[in-house]
């Protein structure tokens, strides 16, 4: 964090229990989560997810409920409908942990796998790959046919989960902002491949892709090579 002076950290501690009351105090004053990126396993990862997601229990404080995107580790089964608006972005491999099925079963049938996503956790769901899939109870399911396969990089699909986050954060709308992300996302990759040397599909970093989303955004908001 010391190198990246953008960045404002709040640490939370060792102890689960810990973590977890910390947690809330900091989740009284924020409007949106971007929960699972990093987060790992064990015991103190547990606690911080129930604690983030604490709508998904019955017995949670509803006073805590914050509209999220759910990605990386906080997929976890079981996952349920929740009172507050969730965006939840898996990949095949991890929409393949959510449905109990393997990834080649997902990839097999996209569509199918989208809509079993969608029936059990509610929400948006965007089902990530090369047309990536999105969508929401009572919505026409929307395909995005942009991107580059330098996207693939590790790492571009937490960059995804923030760009979503900040685009809810400044909207309110779940589905506006998962759709604008995911083509913003996707923009980004067309755009890094064009510069490329050679029009390589290697060596692109997820750091270069947050890097590009301010002009690809302005280029969007233009109108230039929507």
């Amino acid at each position: 964090a010391a190198g990246r002076p953008e960045l404002m950290v709040q640490a939370l501690p060792s102890g689960p229990e810990e973590a977890a009351a910390r947690l809330r105090e900091l989740m009284a004053t924020a409007d949106v989560l971007v929960v699972g990126p990093g987060l790992g396993g064990g015991a103190w990862a547990a606690a911080v997810l129930r604690t983030a997601l604490s709508d998904a229990d019955a017995d949670a404080d509803a006073s805590l409920a914050r509209p999220a995107v759910v990605d990386a580790d906080a997929l976890q089964p079981p996952a349920r409908v929740c009172a507050a608006p969730r965006i939840y972005t898996p990949h095949p491999g991890e929409a393949a942990r959510l449905l109990g099925t393997s990834s080649a079963a997902v990839q097999e049938d996209r569509p199918a796998a989208l809509q079993a996503l969608s029936s059990r956790l509610g929400g948006v769901v965007v089902l990530k790959g090369a047309g990536t899939l999105l969508a929401r109870p009572g919505a026409v399911t929307r395909i995005c046919e942009r991107g580059d396969p330098v996207l693939a990089a590790p790492g571009t699909g937490d960059v995804l989960a923030g760009a979503i986050g900040g685009l809810l954060a400044q909207s309110g709308d779940p589905w506006a902002a998962a759709s604008a992300g995911v083509w913003l996302h996707a923009r980004v990759g067309e755009r890094l491949a064009a510069r490329s040397a050679g029009g390589s599909h290697r060596g692109v970093l997820a750091g270069e892709v947050a890097a590009e989303l301010p002009a690809t955004l302005a280029e969007a908001l233009c109108g230039a090579g929507a």
